[in-house]
């Protein structure tokens, strides 16, 4: 298999490089009737494109989704959609210089390992620029899992030591998360980020933190029990993420100094007498399937590899050689991640959800009549 897809039900496939002609995506599985333009995509991929302010790489890119297939008079029509993305201000001259060279913390060595050769302009099939695909596959995601009273929502949670106080997931809202280029919904922190990141620009430097994601609404009962865990899916969507280098959901680390009767979330039935947790440490998922408590995941983004800086490296043949990286790149990936995060959140749950309607015989006699079809 070479990996170019993701999902069972709902299924993506991805093509293209970041110097190319552009981008493609093939989304298969989603059901028709499904309202969908390229304006459904658009709000999700503006937050993900580049130069959308000064803390982001500068590459001036429209980012604007092309849907070729897959919609009929304004509706999904239930076979694969095809979305194209167009690259139009790629500047490969700038990598010419480092073509024969490893830069440090990036896929050069190890594409060359695996192929025998590469693109080596802007990083090829590993760019980061390959998540234009995911979001707006996501977008779609989203809007499906909407209909199921499931909102996905992310945020900066930390960059370098300084770290966000803790927030009311459940009342926090897309526009507080928008009102700063960090994208963290706490002002003040929000303020000390984005002056370390400045900071660390002006060193020719480069910084990570941690995102924060969750997912309400979703109802118990999603997910599988053994090897397609829903924090499996988790796990591999987000460490798929470039620069992702650790993923936790609920508690994560933290169960590492509890004791069992800290860590347990015990059992209540609430007022509309369905069954709750008076706690989440479990992060809404229990065995592998989720419990109907939110959904807490998070993810830990490395600080960018490609600096303006003088590095030690080697060039193809083992000599040791210097490397400067030119071009634009991001001082910290974590404003523009969040967007890509919560596409992979959307894209497992809206397999799941698809999934979970095949495996009990009742839900399938008995579909309800929405908006959209599960017929294909």
């Amino acid at each position: 298999m070479p990996g170019n897809s993701f999902g069972e039900c709902f299924r993506i496939t991805t093509a293209g490089v970041s110097h190319g002609r552009g981008y493609l995506v093939i989304i298969d599985g989603c059901p028709s009737g499904l309202p969908l333009s390229e304006e459904d995509l658009r709000p999700d991929l503006r937050r993900r494109r580049p130069g959308q302010s000064h803390l982001v790489t500068q590459r001036d890119e429209a980012d604007e989704p092309h849907i070729w297939s897959g919609v009929f008079e304004g509706k999904t029509d239930g076979t694969p959609i095809g979305i194209l993305f167009e690259n139009e201000d790629q500047r490969s001259k700038d990598y010419s210089d480092i073509k024969n060279k490893f830069r440090p913390g990036h896929a050069d060595f190890t594409l060359d390992a695996k192929f025998g050769f590469r693109d080596y302009r802007g990083g090829g099939r590993s760019s980061a620029r390959e998540t234009i695909c995911r979001v707006a596959a996501g977008a779609i995601a989203k809007k499906l899992l909407s209909y199921q009273g499931v909102r996905i929502l992310g945020y900066v949670k930390q960059i370098g030591t300084i770290i966000s106080p803790t927030l009311d997931l459940e009342r926090l809202t897309l526009d507080q998360i928008e009102a700063n280029p960090v994208r963290c919904p706490d002002p003040e922190t929000a303020i000390h980020m984005e002056n370390l990141i400045e900071s660390v620009r002006k060193n020719r430097d480069s910084i990570g933190g941690l995102a924060e994601f969750f997912a309400i609404g979703v109802p118990p009962g999603w997910g599988e029990p053994v090897f397609d865990k829903l924090k499996a899916d988790l796990g591999k969507a987000f460490l798929s993420l470039p620069a992702v280098t650790a993923f936790e959901y609920g508690k994560g680390l933290g169960v590492v100094t509890a004791r069992g009767s800290e860590n347990n979330d015990l059992f209540y039935q609430k007022i509309d007498k369905k069954i709750g947790t008076t706690t989440n440490n479990h992060g809404g998922i229990l065995g592998g399937i989720s419990s109907g408590e939110p959904i807490i995941c998070r993810a830990a983004v490395k600080p960018t590899s490609s600096l303006p800086q003088a590095q030690q490296t080697v060039d193809q043949s083992g000599l040791e050689t210097e490397i400067i990286t030119k071009g634009r790149h991001d001082p910290c990936l974590l404003p523009r991640f969040i967007p890509m995060g919560e596409a992979m959140m959307a894209l497992v749950l809206v397999d799941h959800w698809l999934r979970s309607r095949s495996n009990r015989l009742n839900q399938l006699c008995e579909l309800p009549q929405d908006s959209f079809s599960l017929a294909k």
